[in-house]
């Protein structure tokens, strides 16, 4: 009776959540069938797994909030917002022009008139984050999906405290997962304490709700700073110094930060206060300011932001796009490689059409799964002509691409599902040889500091290796 009743269980359990899978529109063919492949082969397990991962959304009234929200920020926000095809006709070649409308997300369109500098470490852009955080007279507005209570963490809070002693007004944010021990710490209460006004992205409040409804590891990845409407920073780099001690053994954490002025300040500064609205109900801050100086002979720029409540696709579109748009060269760095059939394809593609495309990874990353992904995608990459570099010293962490030596996307998403299916994430697309440059010339510092992965190196692998990475990448599209 025993194993007959669990026969039973086990039919019933593959039928309801194989029929829950198969209804799913949202799902791709290769995360639907490992999905049932997994359901078929260890159906208790696969449930509990599909219960905590299985399912995206973040239920119908937050993308109704969310859709409500960016409709009330584009009334208010007019040309910080909408104003994409007035501002690329004449200012961004024809050719590009593609790119910057694939970035439209929410109603974000070109800006003219930005300036950037990049800082030469982490250390520097921490430092000059602070400083601009001390020059600030009307407001500073912050969000980390990592905040740690070590020494960028704790100066970073002391900076937003005396912000908020002299009368700035200060927001800070943090992901309810990334940071749920700085949340518990003393530095909070004291932000708190002093006026900052704190909240925290996606809380796990209600742990089986969350899991019955939702994701527990749909997460706000996105790293965002603005200072009195006028100076934001945009890059990879979390609020943590870079021997990142929760992960200690994979230091130095190698980030890549810009600081940008300009109108594209206030499209992150509208992208924070989306944030800000659905995750405390408040009205809009009062220290949303909706313009600001274009800077002289600037550049053209423009927010790409996505996340979960946004349109499907959109980040593996625009890498896509990018690549489809090259002549010469696309390098990209990024610590996680976990791509979609779409970006996977348009990255061979480039590679077989005599385009140089050169990927740098970091050689030991640090979570398995994504290094096994990571590696079962080596041999069709070689195979189309695409050069692999591994960075040996520390992890890269840095997320960038540049396109033939003229356009550059920078920010917080990684070239993985996470990022295109899971994570909120924040970067910036800009046109400018010099800025671009800049960018390419860190990148080839990286590639100085790797070793060049061959096909002799991949074909020495054990058959053991091979069978374990394509395994992993199996499952990929499920996790």
């Amino acid at each position: 009776m025993l194993i007959q009743g669990l026969a039973i269980a086990h039919a019933v359990a593959v039928i309801i959540f194989t029929a829950r899978i198969l209804v799913r529109d949202d799902l791709s063919p290769a995360a639907r069938l490992a999905w049932i492949l997994l359901m078929l082969s260890v159906p208790y397990l696969s449930v509990i797994i599909y219960l905590l991962f299985g399912e995206v959304s973040l239920g119908k009234t937050v993308h109704q909030q969310h859709d409500e929200i960016f409709e009330k920020l584009q009334n208010l926000a007019g040309e910080a917002m909408g104003s994409c095809e007035k501002n690329l006709s004449g200012n961004v070649e024809t050719e590009y022009q593609t790119a910057f409308r694939a970035a439209s997300v929410d109603g974000f369109g070109t800006t003219l008139g930005n300036s950037a500098e990049l800082l030469p470490d982490a250390a520097t852009a921490r430092s000059r984050l602070i400083e601009d955080i001390d020059n600030a007279t009307e407001s500073v507005q912050c969000l980390y999906y990592i905040w740690l209570d070590d020494e960028t963490g704790r100066n970073v809070a002391n900076a937003l405290i005396r912000a908020a002693q002299r009368g700035v007004i200060c927001h800070a944010m943090t992901d309810g997962l990334g940071s749920r021990k700085f949340t518990r710490s003393k530095w909070w209460k004291e932000m708190q304490q002093a006026g900052v006004k704190l909240s925290i992205a996606m809380p796990i409040k209600w742990v089986i709700d969350t899991i019955l409804f939702s994701r527990i590891d749909l997460r706000n990845h996105r790293k965002i700073t603005v200072i009195d409407s006028r100076v934001t920073w945009c890059g990879s780099q979390n609020c943590a110094d870079e021997e990142f001690q929760v992960k200690a053994k994979f230091a130095p954490w190698v980030d890549i930060m810009l600081r940008f002025e300009g109108p594209v300040v206030i499209q992150n500064q509208i992208l924070f206060a989306s944030d800000w609205l659905l995750n405390t109900g408040d009205k809009v801050p009062d220290s949303l300011k909706l313009k600001t100086a274009q800077q002289a002979n600037g550049f053209p720029a423009q927010l790409f932001a996505d996340g979960p409540t946004d349109r499907q696709g959109a980040t593996p579109q625009l890498f896509s796009t990018l690549l489809t748009l090259a002549k010469k060269e696309v390098i990209i760095s990024t610590p996680y490689f976990v791509p979609n059939s779409t970006v996977l394809d348009a990255i061979c593609a480039a590679g077989m059409r005599g385009i140089e495309v050169s990927l740098i990874f970091p050689k030991r990353n640090d979570s398995w799964i994504v290094a096994a992904a990571s590696h079962s995608y080596y041999r069709q990459l070689l195979d189309h002509g695409v050069r692999i570099f591994e960075f040996r010293d520390g992890l890269l962490h840095s997320k960038t691409l540049t396109l033939d030596k003229k356009l550059s996307l920078i920010g917080s998403t990684n070239l993985d599902l996470r990022s295109f299916d899971l994570n909120y994430e924040n970067d910036i697309l800009l046109r400018d040889d010099d800025v671009t440059m800049s960018i390419r010339d860190r990148q080839m510092d990286y590639k100085k500091q790797s070793d060049e992965v061959t096909i002799e190196h991949v074909n020495s692998w054990s058959y053991s290796r091979r069978i374990w990475n394509n395994v992993v990448a199996t499952v990929g599209p499920i996790l």
